[in-house]
Order: C-alpha cells, then structure tokens, then sequence
C-alpha cells in the first residue's frame, strides 16, 4: 500500500437484520505499530475483529491485507495469508498439551501430501521437526517451556490466555488481532501480557490490532488509539490526545463527564 498500511479497512458497514452493528468504519495499521481499538461495551470492537479475520462478511466497505482485497476470503485463506487473532475465551482445545496446541497453529505452513505423512517420508520428518522447533521458539518467546507438555485444561485461566496467545504468534502471522486478551487477568499476569506484548512490537515488528478495556494498559503501550461508538468511528490518534476527546471521556462516562 502507498502509505504503507499493511491491513486497511474502508468504509465497512455491518448489519444483522435490523441491527446496524458497524457504519462505515475505516481503520488501518502499519507493520509494527500497535493500534488499540476501544470503546463501550457493544461498540463493535469484535465485530471488527470478525470482519477482518472472515467471520462476519461486511455488508459494504472493502478490507485490503497488503495490497490485495480479503473482503470476501473465507477465515481458512485469510490465516493462511497472515492474519492471526486470540479469543476472549481462549478457544483452545483443553485436552490437548500446551505443545500440541500450537502445533495445530502450524497447519497454515504445512505443504506436505497424505501419501509422504502416511509413509513419514524423509521431506515429512524434516518438516515436522522444523514446525516442532517454530513451536519452541514461541513456547520460549512466550516463557511457557516448562508447561509444554501439560494438558491446557490443567493449566491457571491465567496461563491459559497466554496459550492462545503463543498459539496465534504460531502462525508466523503479519498482522495479530488481539481480543481483550488482559480480560480476567491479576495484576502480575497482565505485566506479563504487556512485556510480550512490547516485544512484540520491537523484536517482531508484527503489526496489532489489539481491542483492549484497561485505559491504563493502551495509554502505557499503544501507538495510536481508535475508538468506536455503536459502529461509528469517534476518534483517533495518538493515546494522550484520545484519551483527553471529550466525545471519548463522554462514551464512557457519559455526557456529564464531558463537560
């Protein structure tokens, strides 16, 4: 892209029957930068979320993912593409190991046949050690190697959220999608969440699109804040400004707030 956005939304709108979820929203974010997307309670935060990742199909607007039109690729295509998200609730599967879950995030780069895995070919064992070192990269990144062979069921709701975390940075993606990944975290646990969160940002340079409720974390660590307000776009820009928008202080506090 010309301004070298690597993930750009134009204009997407949103509707379930009667429901005008999102109303021409336009958003867009360059490789490595962290742009927080915030806003009330049934903002349309996921739903942005869901769009982009090709859960929901938008009713107008176009998403564009390094210059090509992803509006309409089905959700399998588009992680294959790039595009990688976590889960408010974690979506792993809790009776497998925490290695085993994020092998099952390596299936975008798998390219060898059912006749060369039946047989374990040579090529085959060489990919499966090279998917199995790409996990213990993230198991490491993420500070995660002891736990690797424990069920994800047996592990603290905590640790768990950080799973689905490694699992998505698995998928070797070029734009990670964040949903509330802080939510239900203690203290300790979300310093942990922030410090990967930034290395991110400065050893991977993956950009981040990250829908987030604590207003301390984004102001400490995004680059740039966009907020929305029942589907509409209501500002964005830099964290000290945003914050201060007496529109954005009045979506959450309400109007007297503002004044």
């Amino acid at each position: 892209m010309a301004d070298g956005a690597v993930l750009r939304l134009e204009r997407v709108s949103l509707a379930f029957g009667g429901l005008q979820v999102l109303d021409g929203v336009s958003l867009a974010t360059r490789p490595g930068e962290l742009l927080a997307l915030i806003g009330p309670n049934g903002a349309g935060k996921t739903s942005v979320l869901n769009c982009i990742s090709g859960i929901y199909r938008p009713a107008s607007g176009g998403i564009a993912f390094g210059g090509a039109d992803i509006t309409r690729e089905r959700p399998h295509r588009i992680a294959r593409l790039g595009i990688a998200r976590t889960f408010q609730h974690g979506e792993l599967f809790p009776h497998m190991t925490v290695v085993e879950n994020l092998l099952v995030a390596r299936h975008a780069h798998i390219g060898t046949g059912i006749v060369g895995e039946g047989l374990f070919l040579p090529r085959v064992r060489a990919a499966e050690t090279a998917h199995r070192r790409a996990v213990e990269e993230v198991l490491e990144f993420v500070e995660l190697e002891r736990h690797r062979h424990e069920h994800v069921d047996a592990l603290p709701f905590g640790m768990q959220k950080i799973v689905g975390f490694a699992r998505a940075l698995a998928m070797e993606p070029k734009v990670l999608l964040l949903d509330e990944p802080s939510a239900g975290l203690n203290r300790e646990e979300r310093e942990d969440l922030a410090r990967h969160i930034l290395r991110i940002k400065h050893e991977l340079g993956i950009a981040m699109i990250w829908v987030e409720h604590d207003m301390q974390m984004v102001a400490d660590l995004a680059d740039r804040i966009h907020v929305l307000d029942y589907g509409v776009s209501l500002a964005e820009g830099a964290p000290d400004e945003v914050l201060r928008d007496p529109r954005v202080v009045a979506a959450y506090l309400g109007s007297r707030a503002a004044v």
